[in-house]
This record gives structure tokens, sequence and C-alpha cells, in this order.
């Protein structure tokens, strides 16, 4: 069942199909009060972000920092309101060139046709790599880093 995708926004779409409301943007894939976490991810990010305002807060903060590319869905995993997705994308940190090849294992659960909760599992030392390294992803996210 492998699909490749041009935006993450086209691979939540596919993945989810029918169980998501309308819209277009991104954004408008995610209810207001979205919990978002990130396991794994390295100290100087954020874990948990809380509200819709703080996921595109974030999501703006990673665009100037890694280029992605194609998008492969490769299962998707359905039980009720919640989908567990297995994807990877191709990128590139701007500021090193480093490659930004990425697995993920994402859990999705749905209220009302929109994501409420979505715990993202990925390797963060792709990410430390891709960005040069510990202190580059602390600068970068200084201002909004919660361990919770």
């Amino acid at each position: 069942m492998t699909r490749k995708f041009d935006s993450f926004s086209e691979l939540l779409r596919s993945a989810l199909d029918e169980n998501l409301g309308p819209g277009k943007e991104v954004s408008d894939l995610f209810a207001e009060d979205i919990v978002f976490e990130f396991p794994y991810a390295p100290k100087g990010m954020s874990r948990r972000l809380s509200g819709k305002a703080a996921l595109m807060n974030h999501l703006g903060r990673i665009s100037p920092l890694l280029e992605f590319g194609e998008l492969t869905l490769q299962r998707v995993h359905p039980s009720g309101e919640t989908f567990v997705l297995e994807f990877s994308c191709e990128g590139t940190g701007v500021q090193t060139g480093a490659p930004y090849h990425q697995q993920y294992i994402s859990v999705v659960t749905l209220s009302n046709g929109r994501i409420a909760r979505y715990v993202d599992y990925w390797n963060p030392l792709v990410l430390l790599s891709a960005l040069g390294g510990a202190e580059a992803v602390v600068s970068a996210f200084a201002e909004s880093a919660v361990d919770g």
C-alpha cells in the first residue's frame, strides 16, 4: 500500500480519508484543543504542544529549518477513532544541506472529524544531524521548548 505525497496534509487526508472533516489547509485538520506529542524529541525541543496555536507556531519554526520532500505512506492501521500511520519522508536541513530521511510511526486520534491527539515517534538523531547538532536545535526552539 505504498503511496507518495508532496505534503503532510495530503498524506493525512489520504490516510484518514472520510474520517476527516472539510478543509484545505493543514490547520483545518486539527481540533482547536489538539495535543501533539513528540516522545523522542531532543533536549531543547518541545515534547508536548497543547492547542492549535502552539502547533502552528511549532510548524512555523520547523519550516525554515527543514526542506521537506516526498512523503511515503507505507501502512495505516485503523482502530475506531485511532489510527497508527507508518510513513517516511525525504528532506534536507536548510542550513547544513544534510539529509533528513526520517521514518515515522504516528498514533492519531480523531474527534468530530478533526485530529484531537497526535503522538509522533521518530528518530531524533536524524533531526540533530540535519539541523547541525544539539546546539542548533536549542537555538531554533529556545522560546518554545517544553519537556512536559
